[in-house]
């Protein structure tokens, strides 16, 4: 089993699909955080109902342990295969970058990535250590910060720019795509970005913005 996983991070093949799939599996976390976020537009008591249950849950630890090992993995791996790459690539390389079939998102991964690990540690400094009687007041104290909210809804457009590339890319790493429906893929990556990027952004806007400014 060591053997098998030091040959994987050996290749820069192997690298590339332990980015990928590790881009799937915090996709689909991303999911459920929404998902479970949620509650907030049903109110306090289910919201906090919903954050006790996975407290008190004994499968919490080793799941944050999992997806703390899953982040690691996905930034440190990328970050080896981006100074790989910039080792590698001709100087006269960088000119044509821009040419082709270059996107908003591939162009920005590198920037929307390192601002989604600024906004991932003032996050869980923010809300799974914040003080308050429960999480419902935590999260809705935050948000009534405009510049904190400001921030996360900025944070959350990276997400959206990192999702719409990283999706497809994904998929083509590991040798999903075809000419007769990559076009649906990233279709499809478009769509997951959006629909993520913008049901997280919704909350710092209506707790911050609109519950929040009308109080």
């Amino acid at each position: 089993m060591v053997s098998f996983c030091c040959r994987i991070l050996g290749s820069s093949i192997g690298r590339k699909v332990i980015v990928a799939v590790a881009g799937l599996l915090l996709c689909g976390f991303l999911v459920t955080h929404l998902a479970g976020n949620l509650f907030l537009y049903v109110g306090a008591e289910q919201f906090n109902y919903y954050a006790k249950t996975l407290e008190e849950s004994p499968l919490i630890l080793p799941a944050e342990i999992i997806l703390a090992a899953i982040f690691l993995a996905h930034i440190v791996v990328s970050l080896k295969l981006r100074w790989e790459n910039k080792q590698a690539r001709p100087v006269g390389y960088v000119m044509q970058e821009s040419k082709g079939g270059r996107t908003p998102g591939s162009r920005t991964m590198a920037v929307s990535g390192i601002l989604l690990l600024a906004f991932l540690i003032v996050h869980i400094r923010t809300f799974k250590f914040g003080e308050g009687p429960d999480l419902y007041t935590v999260v809705m104290t935050a948000f009534s910060n405009k510049a904190y909210s400001l921030f996360y809804v900025v944070a959350m457009g990276a997400l959206g720019l990192h999702l719409s590339h990283g999706f497809q890319s994904a998929f083509q790493t590991l040798g999903l795509s075809h000419p007769r429906y990559s076009a649906y893929i990233r279709a499809a990556g478009l769509l997951f970005a959006l629909a993520i990027a913008g049901g997280f952004a919704t909350f710092p806007i209506w707790a911050g913005f609109l519950v929040g400014g009308a109080q």
